[in-house]
Formats: structure tokens, sequence, C-alpha cells
């Protein structure tokens, strides 16, 4: 303790992560980023998830890749009906988001960004070269997450979802922004501190497996003019 309060003040955020990493069963200590390599990869303790096991055993996606896809990149979101907050918890909150992660990826889309909470999510992606229709995806989707989310309350034939919403990225900065806007959402909807203590979005994921120059090129671009539906209160 007494090491820690003679430590300067640029340090400490390096000592909290190291604590909350041990908390959460992730043990290794943390890279200083000012000294890491613009070409590696910035580790990150993942903080503020349920368990560490929780995150080593998440199907995540491939590597970003960072540029628009000429088969169609898009920024999404899908809403419960009414707004409701059937996914309130982390058990329902695990649910869908496995199942996002799960889907996409089975029907030929790649993950690039994404935000799961009680009444919505947002993510970006992209369709590979014979990927599934988003609609149907979608679709799917939607149709196995209301089904085992019933099964789990006990109650039949109760409508979970309302819609989702679309829309093509054609121009790079406007793709960037977005890519940023939904790792930052569970900030901006007041759920964490910082993007990557929040265990059900795609900032930890990529503050892993991106390369530092990327993280501080994504996370450069301002979000406060990107004009998505996101008039949500999660909790």
């Amino acid at each position: 303790m007494t090491r820690i309060c003679a430590l300067p003040a640029d340090r400490l955020p390096l000592v909290e992560t190291f604590l909350t990493g041990l908390e959460c069963g992730v043990g290794d200590w943390p890279r200083d980023p000012a000294g890491a390599d613009d070409n590696q990869p910035l580790e990150t303790a993942t903080m503020g998830s349920p368990s560490g096991e929780l995150l080593r055993s998440k199907d995540w996606p491939h590597a970003p890749l960072h540029r628009i896809s000429e088969h169609g990149t898009y920024i999404v979101t899908g809403a419960t009906l009414h707004k409701e907050h059937f996914f309130r918890g982390a058990e329902r909150l695990n649910l869908l988001e496995s199942a996002l992660l799960r889907r996409t990826r089975e029907s030929g889309w790649q993950l690039e960004a994404w935000a799961v909470f009680s009444n919505h999510y947002h993510f970006v992606g992209f369709r590979r070269p014979g990927g599934e229709e988003l609609r149907a995806v979608l679709k799917q989707l939607h149709g196995e997450t209301a089904h085992d989310l019933n099964l789990l309350d006990g109650v039949a034939g109760r409508g979970v979802w309302f819609n989702f919403w679309d829309t093509q990225l054609t121009f790079e900065k406007s793709y960037l922004a977005r890519l940023n806007y939904v790792h930052q959402n569970a900030v901006r909807h007041r759920l964490a501190l910082v993007a990557n203590q929040y265990p059900w979005c795609s900032a930890a994921w990529f503050e892993r497996t991106a390369t530092r120059a990327q993280v501080s090129t994504i996370y450069s671009f301002k979000t406060d003019t990107v004009k998505l539906r996101d008039d949500y209160d999660p909790v």
C-alpha cells in the first residue's frame, strides 16, 4: 500500500486496472500503453465483467478489418417491443449477445463492433461473399432469442422484438465514427465509465485484438454528430 501511495498520479490507472483484473479473474499485469509498439495489439484488462471465465468463453469474432466491405457494411439497431427491458440482468444479456455473435458468424457476417443492452442492441458489420441477407439473419436472431427468453421466463407466445433499422455505410469517416459510437455506447448510456468495463460490448475485444494505432484512430472519431435511433434508457 505504501508503494502504491508513492506512485505518480499518472500510474494509478494501471494499478486500478490490475486490481480489477484480479477481482474478475484476469490476473495479468496490463502493459503500459505509452510503451507499446504501435503495430502490436494493445493489451488491456477487461474490467467490470461478472467473471474472467465469462470473457474467456465468448465466441469472439476474428480481428476487425477496419474497412468498408464491397459486399456492404451496415450499422444496425434492434429494439424490443415497447422498449421493454426483457434482457435485464447478466443471464439474459449473455443469452442475447451469444446469439448475436453466433448467428452472425454462422450466416456469413463479420461483426466489427457491437453493444447489447436490456432493450436494444447495435452492431456494425458486413456480409461476406455468400452470406445471408441481413433481414433473414435478424429474423432468425429475433425468433431464436424470443423463444429462448420466453422459455427462460416460463411464458408462451410473448412478443419480444419490435423492429430493426439498418443503414449502409459508404463513406470511411462515417463508418469509423459509427464504429466508435457502438464501442462507446455503454458509456453514452451511463452503464460504464470506460467502454471496456461493460462486458456485453465489443470494446474490450477491440482493444485486445487491434493495434494501438487502430485503437487510437477509431477512438479519436467524434460521435456527437452521429444520427442513430438510440432513444432508449437501458438498465
